[in-house]
């Protein structure tokens, strides 16, 4: 069975809380860690994993056990000298995959440089719809139009490769609506039914979330 990744949050501003409360939510474990007592003992009841800590230490981040996390979410953008630190010290650490919140356009440079794998500017991109994103398996980005419905980037299932739209025939399966294909950064809304899909193509859909959860389902229930 697949297992699940595990995530920590620094941070307990309202982007990190929302973060770690969407996350939970979905079933997954978290870590939330920040150095301001009181955010700490305000989080506590939605989030069982709070700790108070310095995260811009080595040592304190050893002891955290973030070396045995899959992700971390660096939601500290108002501090970027503690956001630089805790993002080299998480690489160093060999945490997979960093994700930094930043304030402006250079601060999102920056900590590119200094090894985030994806910054993300709050103004755009609300706790919410990250922790949404980070839980799609194969969704690229998803923005929800309404209580139910989404618009996603879906990466092309490799048991999609060669098939045409037709074939598929996802609107049937799934109440997927596909508007767009992407390929080569390049995309085409003209989408022709009868082009056989390759491996390189992202499809941008219009869905149903109950209907994306089923194809998710199956996506995980393959890899079991």
């Amino acid at each position: 069975m697949k297992k699940k990744k595990t995530y920590a949050v620094f941070g307990l501003g309202r982007y990190g809380r929302a973060v770690s409360k969407e996350l939970i939510k979905n079933g997954v474990e978290v870590l939330a860690v920040d150095k301001d007592e009181n955010k700490v003992n305000a989080a506590i009841a939605d989030i069982p994993y709070c700790k108070c800590a310095n995260v811009t230490d080595a040592e304190v981040l050893k002891q955290l056990g973030i070396h045995n996390i899959d992700v971390v979410i660096i939601a500290m953008a108002s501090n970027l000298e503690a956001s630089v630190m805790a993002t080299m010290l998480c690489k160093e650490l060999g945490v997979d995959m960093v994700i930094a919140k930043c304030a402006s356009e250079m601060n999102c440079k920056i900590l590119t440089k200094v090894g985030a794998d994806k910054v993300v500017y709050p103004e755009k991109e609300s706790g919410i719809r990250l922790a949404k994103n980070l839980l799609s398996s194969g969704f690229v980005d998803m923005i929800e139009l309404s209580k139910d419905a989404s618009m996603v980037e879906i990466d092309v299932r490799p048991e999609w490769v060669g098939k045409n739209l037709i074939e598929l025939n996802l609107r049937a399966k799934y109440s997927i609506n596909v508007v767009a294909i992407i390929k080569n950064k390049k995309i085409n809304t003209y989408v022709d039914p009868s082009l056989p899909l390759d491996k390189d193509m992202t499809l941008v859909i219009i869905a149903n979330i109950n209907k994306l959860n089923k194809l998710k389902a199956n996506e995980t229930n393959k890899l079991s």
